[in-house]
């Protein structure tokens, strides 16, 4: 973190409400999922799986994003945020937007509810957009790294935009097509463009600062990023004028030779690594890319074999796996720096003071880890094998881990300066 331009660090007010929020969301999740266990072995077009996806894609994903790209942004560009009004704007709409939503969908309340919680996602899209646009607009500097965040707060605009269209045809009915089509549509989107456009231009950046590691293969990157493009474009335009059919499988190739591409930089980067320990925080990155590569493998069966079990197999690697893996270990590495430096940025140098790994409890990451892996495993297996015991107990473990990681983001949050002596200070 020593290489981090903190001079250009936006205020905690403009980041951390994401954090607080995005935790507290994730235990809110865990209890839905408990709660809707015997339909994880139904279709996913039903109440509690859309509000589930909802809150698991709006409330904990986007929201530990947004903020944790507020906080980055400045870094990879090198100049202030934009706008710190506006990153404060967005989470007031994003809050709001996704708790309507999620209730809305939950309770199937189509109509007025639904369309305002999607209107208030929308414009909470836009103001992230303007402020990433802004602020790698007066970049002068040019990375790939950027190319890809801006070009995923496009691809987030254009799937909220899409699902808007889709809460308001639930009501008023206007799409020709096939609802379930757009749908599909809708969801790859959102999990292409705007999640691993995003995960890949923020882990270019952080992954080689945290393992002190550098690679020279960057023109992987600018084809991983036009693979990455081409094929969910192709993808989206065939799906839309001719509707799903084999040639998908020529799309995920495309966009999976792009992931693969970012996983040989990575890769590269790892090898050639100055830090050799790696702690947990990166071993939640590596497990969530093993999810990621399991996803890729689950395609084909989603499109061959009979049943919902494979598309919820898919979706629960990506959204449980994947994303939140990333996100549960890249919180530990990101959010204690940004309250160290609000406490401690004058007094570094001046006084003994705590480390930003001190911030939180290390035993209970230790545990996390470990939890999220049982977890994970035990409600793929019982999807797998139909079994709604193995999924209860899996979920169960799931509110113990949403739990721990709300307890030590509290704890961080909570942080009061002090010196190494014991003794708090003003």
């Amino acid at each position: 973190m020593a290489s981090i331009n903190i001079g250009n660090a936006p205020k905690n007010s403009a980041v951390l409400p994401f954090y607080g929020t995005g935790a507290l969301y994730f235990l809110i999740l865990s209890f839905m999922l408990f709660f809707a266990a015997p339909d994880l072995l139904f279709h996913y077009f039903n109440p509690h799986i859309l509000g589930i996806v909802h809150a698991a894609a709006l409330g904990w994903a986007t929201m530990i994003i947004f903020g944790a790209a507020y906080q980055l942004l400045p870094v990879i560009c090198e100049q202030d945020l934009y706008s710190e009004r506006l990153s404060f704007l967005s989470y007031c709409f994003l809050a709001i937007g996704v708790t309507i939503l999620v209730i809305s969908f939950w309770n199937f309340f189509t109509g007025f509810w639904m369309i305002l919680g999607g209107s208030c996602v929308v414009i909470a899209a836009m103001l992230y957009l303007i402020n990433v646009w802004k602020t790698t607009l007066i970049c002068r500097q040019y990375s790939i790294q950027k190319i890809f965040v801006l070009s995923s707060a496009i691809w987030l605009l254009f799937t909220v935009s899409l699902g808007l269209m889709l809460a308001i045809n639930l009501a008023f009915p206007f799409i020709k097509g096939n609802h379930l089509d757009i749908l599909k549509l809708h969801a790859h989107a959102g999990l292409v463009g705007w999640f691993l456009g995003l995960i890949t231009g923020v882990s270019i950046k952080l992954v080689p600062m945290f393992l002190l590691g550098k690679s020279k293969k960057e023109r992987l990157l600018r084809w991983s990023f036009v693979l990455q493009n081409a094929g969910l474009i192709l993808f989206l335009l065939d799906g839309f004028f001719f509707g799903t059919s084999i040639r998908f499988l020529l799309y995920a190739s495309l966009i999976l030779s792009g992931i693969i591409l970012w996983l040989i930089f990575l890769y590269d980067v790892f090898k050639n690594r100055i830090k050799k320990a790696v702690d947990f925080s990166m071993r939640h990155t590596f497990a969530a890319m093993l999810c990621l590569a399991i996803s890729c493998v689950l395609v084909p069966f989603v499109y061959f074999f009979s049943g919902t079990k494979w598309a919820i197999l898919y979706g629960t690697f990506l959204f449980l796996g994947w994303i939140s893996s990333i996100i549960l270990g890249m919180t530990f590495k990101t959010l204690p720096f940004i309250v160290w430096n609000d406490h401690y940025k004058k007094l570094n140098g001046k006084v003994r003071v705590p480390l930003p790994k001190q911030l939180y409890n290390e035993k209970w990451l230790h545990y996390q880890f470990f939890i999220f892996i049982v977890a994970l495993l035990f409600l793929a297996l019982g999807i797998l094998m139909m079994r709604l015991l193995w999924i209860r107990i899996a979920l169960l473990c799931w509110i113990m881990l949403a739990v721990m990681y709300l307890a030590n983001v509290i704890k961080v949050l909570n942080h009061k300066t002090k010196i190494l002596d014991g003794n708090s200070i003003q």
